[in-house]
């Protein structure tokens, strides 16, 4: 089957621009750091299970060799309640890009 009767749905294609890439080129750089994981919980008590367990998930994750930081909630606001550029929105939003996963 030709390159044209494959895509004859789309007449306005041009099949130049149209290459199938190399699965190689898919691929991601590896990565010269550590994982970076930043770990959520939703108590603001003080002392709470979740926030117990954010802290051992941490101990753990570094120990693996991940670089780990951990987000408080306290302060933050509820949604619309305050501007994208409340403080603790912004720092919820940095960590967010600078994480490579989350817990």
């Amino acid at each position: 089957m030709g390159r044209a009767n494959e895509l004859s749905d789309l007449p306005a294609a041009i099949f130049d621009h149209l290459h199938r890439p190399h699965i190689e080129s898919l691929r991601p750089a590896f990565s010269t750091h550590p994982p970076r994981i930043l770990i959520l919980y939703g108590s603001l008590r003080t002392v709470s299970y979740s926030r117990l367990l954010a802290g051992e998930a941490a101990r753990l994750l570094e120990h693996f060799g991940c670089e780990v930081r951990i987000f408080d909630p306290a302060g933050l606001p509820l949604p619309d309640a305050a501007p994208a550029g409340h403080p603790k929105v912004r720092e919820l939003r940095e960590l967010s890009e600078w994480s490579e996963g989350q817990v």
